[in-house]
């Protein structure tokens, strides 16, 4: 009689314990591009317990080839879904990045806002992440932003962040019916060296990862863009072999 009541503790005990699991299981979207900054926040979800459903877009941009790497870092990486979104933003133009008749310059230190900011990209992109995320039930979107060591866009200051986040419980559905929806910037006061650095001691394999502006069809950087710019100057400045292929 005492085994069998032991034996009964035990497993609904076990039972309660897996179901508080399954509930305490957080999903999370993370707009992912396969660069340092985005493979970084997917590595920080997934130490703070999120199921991770990587966000990519295939927006029209030149460099085509981060999507390859983002297919790449996604799938090494072990999100639960990694979904591709087509938008063609280069229908609008507007953008070194999208119009072919603007060309992506080398870096400046002329504290002007470069010729690759791409009219509202992070409105857009956050707007459909927040779509899937009610689909799936999540409520925490992860985005790379940072306000150190970048090029100066207007939509990665934390100003906008928090503005989108209120548009986020006010224009939904599940907003409306009181759940709170919260926009993660982890990388928003980092410099490069610090996110390097903390993307490392989260096992992090950089060498995967693709974030020039300019990268050729076989994945290769230019070294000179602002993307690459800082990417170099964060390797160095975190004291570690830069792993990025160059052209």
């Amino acid at each position: 009689m005492a085994l069998r009541l032991f034996l009964l503790f035990y497993f609904e005990s076990g039972s309660n314990e897996l179901g508080k699991a399954a509930v305490m299981q957080k999903k999370a979207v993370i707009l992912f591009s396969g660069g340092l900054d985005s493979t970084t926040c997917v590595a920080i979800a997934k130490s703070q317990g999120y199921i991770c459903y990587a966000l990519s877009f295939d927006y029209g941009q030149k460099h085509k080839s981060e999507l390859d790497a983002a297919k790449r870092v996604a799938n090494l990486m072990e999100v639960k879904e990694h979904k591709v979104i087509s938008l063609g933003l280069n229908s609008l133009g507007g953008s070194a990045l999208t119009d072919k008749n603007i060309d992506v310059v080398d870096y400046s230190d002329d504290n002007k806002i470069p010729v690759t900011y791409v009219p509202a990209r992070n409105t857009v992109f956050l707007s459909v992440a927040l779509g899937w995320a009610e689909v799936l039930g999540a409520f925490d979107i992860f985005i790379g932003a940072n306000d150190v060591d970048y090029s100066g866009y207007p939509d990665c200051r934390p100003e906008y962040l928090q503005a989108f986040e209120r548009l986020a419980n006010l224009a939904t559905k599940a907003g409306v019916e009181g759940v709170k929806y919260t926009i993660h910037a982890p990388l928003l006061k980092l410099t490069k060296r610090e996110i390097i650095q903390q993307g490392m001691e989260l096992g992090v394999n950089y060498e995967t990862t693709l974030s020039c502006y300019r990268a050729d069809t076989k994945g290769r950087a230019c070294g000179k863009c602002d993307s690459c710019t800082y990417r170099r100057k964060g390797f160095i400045e975190a004291g570690v072999a830069d792993p990025t292929r160059y052209f």
